[in-house]
C-alpha cells in the first residue's frame, strides 16, 4: 500500500535513478534485468567470475596470498558502477532496502553456511563518517543481517587511519595505504567466524588487512561478502 510519504517523496530506483514503477516497488520493472550477475565459473578464493571453466583461480588470486578464507559477491560492478556511485557518494540511503535484500537472498544460502557469530560491516574513518553522514556498508549490513537472522557487530571494529580512496591508488600504493588502518574496539567481543560486508571488491587489500587486525584478536573463520566485485586481471 503506498503511503504519503511514497507520494511525497517517491522512492528512486537503484539502476535508473527515477521514481520506481510501479510505484510502491524497489527497483522498476523494466530496469530489474538489467542487472548483471556474477555467474559461473569463480574463482574458489575471491569469487570473482572466470572465463574458462577449467579455472579455479582468477589471476589475482592464482598470484597472491590473501589473509581471508573465501569470499563471494553479488554484482558485477561494471553492470552497477553508477548504482554503487550514488548510494555511496549521493545520499541515496534508500537503495540498502533492495541491495540489502538481493545479497540475502542470493548470497544467504553461502553465508548461512559459514555460520558467522557476526556481520562486521567494513568501517569509516570517523572524519569520513561526518562528511558522508552513513556508512553504505551497514546499511547493506543491516539489511541483510536482518533478512538471515545474523547480527552486526558494527562498533567491533574501528577504522583509524583516514585513508586515501582505494580507488585512486594501485597495486603495493592499495597495500601500504591501508597498513594499520584497522582496530579492535570492544575486546569484551569475542569472535570466532565472521562475514565481512563491503560494497567493492577489487584487488581484497581492504578485506586482508581487516582479516590480519581481526585474526590477532583471535578471529579462525574470515569471509567477506560484496556488493559488487570487478572482473580482476588476465
Amino acid at each position: 500500500m503506498l503511503t504519503v510519504k511514497d507520494l511525497l517523496f517517491p522512492r528512486r530506483c537503484p539502476v535508473c535513478d527515477r521514481p520506481v514503477k510501479p510505484a510502491g516497488a524497489l527497483i522498476c520493472a523494466a530496469c530489474a534485468p538489467k542487472l548483471k550477475y556474477v555467474g559461473e565459473p569463480v574463482c574458489l578464493k575471491c569469487g570473482k567470475e572466470l572465463k574458462r571453466p577449467e579455472q579455479e583461480y582468477c589471476f589475482d588470486c592464482a598470484h597472491k596470498k590473501h589473509e581471508y578464507d573465501r569470499g563471494i559477491s553479488l554484482y558485477q560492478y561494471a553492470g552497477i558502477r553508477k548504482t554503487v556511485y550514488r548510494f555511496k557518494y549521493g545520499g541515496r540511503l534508500e537503495y540498502a532496502d533492495f541491495l540489502g535484500r538481493e545479497m540475502a537472498g542470493r548470497l544467504g544460502k553461502q553465508i548461512l553456511a559459514w555460520r558467522p557469530d557476526a556481520l562486521i560491516p567494513v568501517p569509516l574513518h570517523p572524519k569520513r563518517m561526518r562528511k558522508r553522514g552513513y556508512n553504505q556498508a551497514q546499511l547493506l549490513a543491516d539489511k541483510t543481517g536482518k533478512l538471515l537472522g545474523i547480527p552486526v557487530v558494527s562498533d567491533w571494529l574501528l577504522r583509524t587511519k583516514n585513508t586515501v580512496p582505494q580507488k585512486l591508488l594501485d597495486g603495493r600504493a592499495r597495500q601500504n595505504n591501508l597498513k594499520r588502518a584497522f582496530k579492535i574496539g570492544r575486546n569484551d567481543v569475542k569472535l570466532k567466524a565472521i562475514v565481512i560486508i563491503d560494497d567493492i571488491y577489487t584487488t581484497g587489500s581492504t578485506v586482508d588487512e581487516i582479516a590480519v587486525t581481526c585474526r590477532q584478536h583471535g578471529v579462525q573463520q574470515i569471509y567477506f561478502a560484496a556488493l559488487s566485485i570487478g572482473s580482476g586481471t588476465e
